[in-house]
């Protein structure tokens, strides 16, 4: 028995798929064989030799590789080379290859090359014959992969947990499923105008307010139109500059709009913290809404009114549709599943991801350098984004060399592997704080020093503190559906608390104060 599960074009000729050494077939001895259609093949290939134009049908998603007949593969791809070279795949052209080619000489060289002309079905039909043949493809290959999995979990020398194994399963399930769907392609434009007049009608209804997702930062939202489904936004900074409060700011804002209409507005949010644990997301939540600081609630510092206060609010928040993953070190595919996992069960509406960099390469990738792997990861949190059909926020550190320069608000450039990043970025937005390098940069009196001089640049120094203090900018490098610019927010970092300029005092509409 062939043991590649490889079908000859020789016994299939004859119906069958695989015999053993005895000439039987292995259905009689109780031994499935793998599903494929031969005449579907031939059938296919007979219409593209009669007419090119079939071929047009099935190019877009089927493959040479996808026929379960590896002659009728090669036939295929002989068919595609010279279809593209602008030359006729026909009779004339394709007969050296029958008299060349070992498997097709044996089976009749030129003679099957007008059997399978004389199989041919009508242009109309190919499609769906380049369908059955794509869908047979598909279950093969998942009876390979549940042939995979089986020895896997067998075998007591494979390193990799099950956890593991089973994300690789399900990455090669999601690439099997997306790598040739023939769903997609063109669109009539008429559907395309009424998608986007309908998001046109979304945000008038809202009085021009915003179609997307809201920050609850109104300058914020006012520029970026909220957050658009199938976006996804690169949220960058250095460390201490404030990216996980201020996305996690975004992502109780979104979950608040939904709780409080009804599911109209915000969005249900899945929270992958990498970084920091689910508990300690949750305090720096309360700690934003109570008003009180999280080093105290951490020390249990809190008066018996302010845990009162922090035990009635908790009792409040915790019904907001909010789901924090805090698992460290997740794949990109391991992120898929789960997010998939939550759309089901919950409509998952918006997806924060605390940060890129934590995100560990998928099982079984090949070591290609960090690079690489950031390219990776950045194609599939787009990818997850246009499949869920949902804003996907993704947190990134910034390299050091801001701190080199003089003026260190960021750049694009700033952005660690910041290639891939910004190409596959719908939006790219940095946070920058002066008043956190200020604060570094106090004057200190030199012992040989005029004394007025020195109170000259204190008073400098103090007065640019007083410009700059409880205030952060988000600058808006790269907006692919809009305006770049910066929007000026308050910061109070006592509560890790992000709220437009003109109403910090009593922060986003609704909120706890």
């Amino acid at each position: 028995m062939n043991t590649d599960n490889t079908i000859r074009l020789a016994d299939a000729g004859h119906g069958t798929s695989e015999f053993d050494d005895h000439g039987a077939s292995n259905d009689a001895l109780g031994i499935r064989t793998l599903p494929y259609n031969i005449e579907a093949e031939k059938a296919l290939l007979g219409a593209i030799i009669t007419d090119n134009r079939a071929f047009e049908r099935v190019s877009e998603f089927l493959q040479s590789e996808h026929f379960a007949i590896p002659e009728h593969g090669r036939i295929f791809e002989t068919c595609r080379t010279l279809i593209d070279r602008g030359q006729m795949a026909n009779n004339v052209s394709l007969a050296p290859m029958f008299g060349q080619d070992e498997g097709l000489v044996s089976a009749g060289g030129t003679n099957y090359l007008a059997e399978l002309v004389g199989s041919a079905v009508t242009i109309i039909n190919s499609g769906e014959y380049g369908r059955i043949i794509y869908d047979l493809h598909l279950k093969r290959e998942l009876i390979h992969l549940g042939e995979d999995i089986v020895n896997n979990a067998f075998d007591p020398g494979v390193e990799v947990t099950a956890t593991q194994q089973i994300e690789g399963a399900e990455q090669y399930l999601y690439d099997l499923a997306t790598e040739g769907n023939y769903e997609g392609g063109f669109q009539d434009f008429q559907k395309s105008v009424l998608d986007a007049l309908r998001m046109a009608e979304t945000a008038h209804k809202r009085d021009g307010a915003l179609a997307g997702v809201t920050t609850g930062l109104a300058d914020l939202d006012a520029l970026l139109g909220g957050l658009h489904k199938s976006d996804l936004l690169i949220l960058a900074g250095r460390p201490s500059m404030g990216k996980t409060a201020l996305a996690t700011n975004i992502a109780y804002n979104a979950a608040y709009s939904h709780f409080m209409s009804g599911g109209e507005e915000g969005a249900v949010v899945g929270f992958f913290s990498l970084e920091m644990s689910s508990e300690q997301l949750a305090a720096r939540i309360l700690s934003e809404q109570v008003q009180i600081s999280s080093d105290k609630m951490r020390k249990g510092l809190l008066s018996n009114d302010e845990f009162m206060k922090l035990a009635t609010i908790s009792n409040e928040i915790n019904r907001m549709p909010m789901f924090i993953d805090d698992t460290p070190a997740l794949s990109i595919s391991a992120i898929r599943t789960r997010a998939r996992r939550l759309k089901r069960k919950h409509n998952l509406g918006m997806i924060v991801v605390d940060y890129l960099q934590l995100i560990s390469a998928n099982p079984g990738s090949r070591d290609n350098g960090r690079v690489q792997e950031v390219s990776e990861i950045t194609r599939g949190l787009k990818t997850l984004a246009k499949e869920l059909e949902v804003p996907v926020i993704a947190l990134s550190q910034l390299s050091r060399a801001v701190e080199q320069r003089d003026n260190k608000r960021p750049m694009l450039s700033d952005l660690r592997e910041s290639g891939s990043i910004e190409q596959d970025a719908d939006v790219v937005m940095f946070i920058y704080r002066e008043e956190y390098y200020l604060e570094r940069d106090m004057p200190q009196q030199r012992m040989d020093e005029k004394v007025d001089h020195f109170a000259g640049k204190q008073e400098r120094w103090e007065s640019r503190m007083e410009d700059v203090k409880n205030t952060a900018e988000v600058i808006v490098a790269k907006q692919r559906h809009g305006p770049i610019d910066t929007v000026r927010l308050a910061f109070i970092g006592e509560f890790t608390r992000f709220a437009d300029l003109e109403t910090h005092h009593g922060g986003f509409d609704g909120g706890h104060d």
